[in-house]
C-alpha cells in the first residue's frame, strides 16, 4: 500500500492499520519538503512487527547517498530487517518543489548509478568510495560497524524505463524493478515481455517486479480480477495507489483508510 499523503500522525495510524488488515508492505513518497519519509517509516516500524517499509520513491540524485544509506539502515535496525529502498532519477514534470538540483537526464542517471554503488559499499562495511560525482572516505571504522543492516542485503528497487537497454541494465544490478512502460503500454502482456527479458539476461528468480494501480475497497472479487493478470505475468508486488489530488483532504484520507481496512487484493 502506498500512503499518498496526510499528516505524520495520520500516516502513522494508516501504517499500523495496514499491518492489522493484512497488507504486506507500506510505502510513502519522499518530496523535498513535507512529512519526512524516513522519520515516518521508522515510527511505523516501532508500532508494527511484520510489514515491509520503504519509499515510493527516493529521488537519489537529489539526495546525499551517505545520508540515505544512514536513514535506511536506521529503519532496517529499528524494524528488525524490514526496510526496502526504492530509487529513481527524480521527476521534473510535476508540481513538486524545485530546489536547484541537477536536471540533466544523463547526469542524473550517472549520479543514480554511483549513488547505488556508494550505498552498497557503506552497507557492506566499507569506508571508501571515489567516483565522479561522489567522494566518500572515513579513517575510522566504528561508524560503518554500527551502521550495518540487519538484512544480509537490503532490497533496492529501481525505476526501469522499458525497453531502454541502459536503464534495464541498471535493474539487473538491483533487487527489484518499478517498470516505466512506454506511453500506453502498461499492460500485463508487456510486463510478461519485461520479465522474460530480465530472466534471459540472468536476473535472479527472486528479483521483484512491481505493478501498481487502484482497486475497489467494496468488491474483493473485482480487486482480485484486476490484480491476477499482473501476478500471472510475473509481478511479485501489487502496490495499491490513490494518487488523485489533493492527497491530504478529509475525503482522500477517508478513502485511503477504507481501502486499507478492506485488506489486500490477493491473487
Amino acid at each position: 500500500m502506498i500512503l499518498p499523503g496526510g499528516s505524520a500522525s495520520e500516516q502513522l495510524e494508516q501504517g499500523v492499520l495496514a499491518e492489522e488488515a493484512g497488507w504486506d508492505g507500506v510505502f510513502v513518497w519522499e518530496a523535498a519538503y513535507g512529512v519526512d519519509a524516513w522519520g515516518l517509516l521508522t515510527a511505523i516500524a516501532a508500532r508494527t512487527s511484520r510489514i515491509r517499509l520503504g519509499t515510493m520513491l527516493t529521488p537519489l540524485p537529489w539526495r546525499r547517498p551517505w545520508k540515505v544509506a544512514s536513514q535506511v539502515v536506521t529503519l532496517d535496525q529499528i524494524s528488525a530487517g524490514r526496510a526496502t529502498l526504492a530509487v529513481g532519477l527524480g521527476a521534473i514534470e510535476t508540481d513538486l518543489p524545485r530546489t536547484g538540483e541537477e536536471l540533466d537526464l544523463r547526469t542524473r542517471a550517472a549520479m543514480l548509478d554511483e549513488g547505488i554503488d556508494l550505498i552498497r559499499e557503506l552497507w557492506a562495511g566499507r569506508s571508501q568510495y571515489h567516483g565522479v560525482y561522489y567522494d566518500y572516505s572515513c579513517p575510522r571504522d566504528d561508524l560503518v560497524e554500527v551502521g550495518r543492516p540487519v538484512q544480509d542485503r537490503i532490497p533496492i528497487w529501481v525505476v526501469g524505463a522499458w525497453p531502454r537497454p541502459k536503464s534495464m541494465r541498471r535493474v539487473l544490478r538491483c533487487d527489484g524493478v518499478l517498470p516505466q512502460f512506454r506511453s500506453g503500454e502498461d499492460s500485463p502482456a508487456e510486463m510478461r515481455v519485461l520479465r522474460t527479458w530480465l530472466s534471459e539476461r540472468g536476473a535472479a528468480p527472486e528479483l521483484d517486479v512491481i505493478a501498481e494501480g487502484e482497486t475497489a475497497a467494496d468488491d474483493r472479487e473485482a480487486a482480485v480480477r484486476e490484480v491476477a493478470p499482473w501476478a500471472d505475468a510475473g509481478a511479485t508486488w501489487w502496490l495499491e495507489t490513490r494518487w488523485e489530488m489533493p492527497h491530504h483532504s478529509a475525503g482522500r484520507m477517508r478513502d485511503v483508510r477504507e481501502r486499507i481496512a478492506a485488506g489486500p487484493p490477493r491473487a
